[in-house]
């Protein structure tokens, strides 16, 4: 089986709940030949059980409505234009993350909830930039959990890269000031670093990230150059309430969907995509170290829709 095969067949078992629960709805709509108020009212209301939301529902019935209105339309063909219409609009968001910073290091600050996913998805997004010839480093920011110090020390040596580390409570803005200068000192590409994820507390960890963003434009005013947000997508409604909080706290510039794996709610994509238009860089459909891949529109989009 091809790589290509393998990923698309994961991506599918992950969205497989979506996917039956959109197309089942969709297969109950045309029972009519043309496509008219009514079958669009149909379709709208598919795509939002589907979990795709008011919005980005809409918006595609709209479309729908403009090219197809009035004529004759098989469930293949339906499916196939709703597949068009959900690519449209994940298209613009679909945005990979590349280096450019110059001087390097790039720095990349990964956020996101205890239990969303991020300890790992770095070391993900540390094999990614690997496969492509970068030297990546990581820091180990999130010094309020001892457990995320340690996965993340366990994961910098399974991928081989160097972990800059202090004691569990220690000053993460310290850390990162250690690891830049080490990056900047031996010629690191890519320097991730990982960071608390209590919400309980957002004015502290505000105050928190505020202070290690006044380090790092000490040493380079450019950075960070990303702020990366994870997302657990089996979080469906509140994984975008997140974004919110931590567009408010932290400055987001793109997100990362993990656990699409084993999720109903793989239209949240959509829903973020649609509400929001922040990048979204890539996709997590497993465990593996190899499982986190970019994001791909319109293969996600026929997934969806039941075409693939």
């Amino acid at each position: 089986m091809s790589d290509k095969q393998s990923w698309t067949d994961r991506l599918f078992g992950g969205f497989r709940k979506t996917s039956e629960k959109l197309t089942s709805n969709l297969t109950e709509v045309v029972g009519t030949a043309r496509l008219d108020d009514a079958t669009l009212d149909d379709v709208e209301d598919a795509l939002i059980l589907s979990d795709l939301g008011p919005s980005a529902a809409a918006r595609i019935r709209e479309k729908l409505r403009e090219k197809r209105f009035g004529l004759e339309i098989t469930e293949r063909e339906l499916k196939e234009a709703v597949a068009e219409e959900i690519a449209a609009i994940l298209r613009p968001v679909a945005i990979p993350l590349e280096i450019t910073a110059f001087p390097r290091p790039q720095v990349l600050l990964v956020i996101g909830v205890n239990g969303s996913g991020k300890t790992t998805t770095i070391a993900k997004l540390a094999h990614l930039f690997q496969e492509d010839d970068y030297a990546v480093m990581l820091a180990a920011g999130d010094t309020f959990r001892a457990a995320a110090i340690g996965q993340l020390q366990t994961w910098a040596e399974r991928v081989g890269v160097p972990l800059v580390r202090g004691p569990e409570g220690g000053d993460p803005a310290s850390i990162v000031f250690d690891a830049v200068k080490k990056a900047t000192e031996i010629g690191t590409d890519v320097l991730i670093v990982d960071t608390a994820g209590r919400l309980q507390n957002k004015r502290e960890l505000m105050d928190e990230l505020a202070k290690i963003r006044k380090v790092l434009g000490r040493l380079n005013p450019e950075a960070p150059h990303d702020v990366v947000l994870v997302l657990d997508a089996t979080n469906g409604q509140n994984a975008l309430s997140q974004i919110d909080v931590f567009k408010e706290v932290a400055g987001v510039t793109g997100l990362v969907m993990t656990k699409l794996d084993g999720t109903a709610r793989g239209g949240v994509l959509v829903q973020a995509a649609d509400q929001y238009g922040l990048p979204i860089h890539a996709i997590g459909v497993g465990e593996k170290i190899d499982d986190l891949r970019p994001f791909d529109p319109d293969l996600v989009a026929r997934v969806i829709a039941g075409v693939a």
